[in-house]
């Protein structure tokens, strides 16, 4: 199952048949975005079914457009994890790819420019999260591949003011089960890191 959040909305893309009363499920390939998203909206959550688990997010995708982001989850040596504040919550760094670079090196960027961490060093992929967002009238889909680094910078934090960061700051994992404002999709790989 994949989840794609519009705000605090979920769309489950999945392959196994949900029942209930209160359940709004979907046929994946037929259903239009806009059906999409004027259901989840009206629902908060509903389910876009699809019998092949291997097509969920690819036919998902042939309905939007869809922009690349690259983000990381950046430990330190004292095993904390670098956390920017961005519009009032609590996230981690991450951007949208520029043409011609790889997904590795946008979420490498990404993070120097948002945070002012150098020597960074991607150790594994950890995971792919999706939302979706508006700009002018039109839809898009966000996916950010997030990538497990580490980094020995000691030195100062620099938040990226013109993106909206206002703090830069390096949080402990028992500091991190108290994080309560935060975007969905974050919430998803914190369930993971903790």
């Amino acid at each position: 199952m994949y989840k794609v959040f519009l705000n605090e909305n979920v769309i489950n893309l999945t392959s196994e048949i949900q029942f209930g009363s209160n359940i709004t499920v979907l046929p994946l390939k037929e259903t239009s975005i806009d059906d999409v998203i004027s259901k989840v909206k009206k629902h908060k959550k509903i389910y876009l079914y699809h019998h092949n688990s291997l097509k969920l997010i690819s036919n998902f995708k042939k309905k939007i457009k869809v922009v690349k982001a690259g983000g990381g989850v950046v430990t330190n040596s004292k095993d904390e994890i670098l956390f920017i504040f961005r519009r009032n919550k609590w996230d981690l760094p991450k951007g949208k790819m520029d043409k011609g670079e790889t997904i590795e090196n946008t979420a490498v960027r990404e993070v120097e420019e948002e945070t002012g961490v150098k020597n960074l060093v991607i150790s594994s992929f950890f995971k792919d999260t999706y939302h979706i967002f508006k700009k002018d009238s039109n839809y898009f889909l966000k996916q950010t591949s997030w990538f497990n680094m580490s980094s020995n910078y000691d030195g100062e934090l620099h938040p990226e003011l013109n993106e909206g960061i206002s703090k830069v700051v390096w949080k402990s994992r028992s500091k991190i089960k108290k994080i309560k404002n935060t975007f969905p999709n974050i919430k998803l790989l914190l369930k993971k890191l903790i």
